[in-house]
């Protein structure tokens, strides 16, 4: 049991301080996805000019917002669940149908990192997005045009970082199916708006 309990604190150790990163990389980019939405209601609706960048920075945000904050749902049991037949089995079997659940996300996990992989390196990635562009010169007279690839390398970070959390939930999960969930420290939930 203890030999376990070490295996998951460095884990939780990471987990916890990456993901608090994330989350505060994950606020800034909803405050420029509401930033960019904005300007683009502005210059469409009010001056009647819609510009070609606002959309697609906004949905640039908010895959990397989506991306990071995912895992940190997942940690602390954000994610949408039916667990009306885990509270109605016996202690045992609900932890056990948890963990073989745990055991299956990490499967599709693992699949799902060659997917995004193939998004990042394969077709798509090579090419360029449509109109956002990265200043590469301090008298903004050069410019770079961002590829695809950056964008959807928010999934692969994300899948990343799904796959560390599972691993941390299935060890909790195997702990407290042999009984020592009470050495587990709990997994901080943060105000909403805190951090």
């Amino acid at each position: 049991m203890s030999g376990l309990a070490s295996v998951l604190a460095p884990i939780a150790f990471v987990n916890e301080n990456v993901l608090r990163l994330g989350r505060a990389v994950g606020v800034v980019a909803i405050a420029l996805m509401v930033i960019a939405i904005l300007i683009q209601v502005f210059f469409r609706y009010v001056l009647g000019n819609a510009l070609p960048w606002p959309d697609e920075a906004a949905r640039f945000c908010m895959l990397w917002m989506t991306g990071l904050m995912a895992p940190t749902a997942f940690r602390r049991g954000g994610f949408v669940a039916i667990d009306m037949l885990e509270r109605f089995l016996p202690r045992v079997i609900g932890q056990t149908l948890n963990l073989f659940l745990l055991l299956i996300a990490l499967s599709v996990l693992v699949v799902a990192v060659n997917i995004g992989w193939s998004e990042v390196t394969g077709f798509g990635g090579k090419f360029a997005t449509a109109a956002l562009y990265l200043p590469t010169s301090f008298g903004f007279d050069e410019w770079y045009r961002i590829p695809r690839s950056w964008m959807m390398a928010s999934l692969l970070a994300g899948i990343i970082l799904l796959i560390s959390v599972n691993i941390e939930l299935i060890l909790r999960s195997f702990i407290t199916l042999l009984g020592g969930g009470h050495l587990l420290p709990e997994i901080p939930d943060a105000a909403v708006g805190a951090e």
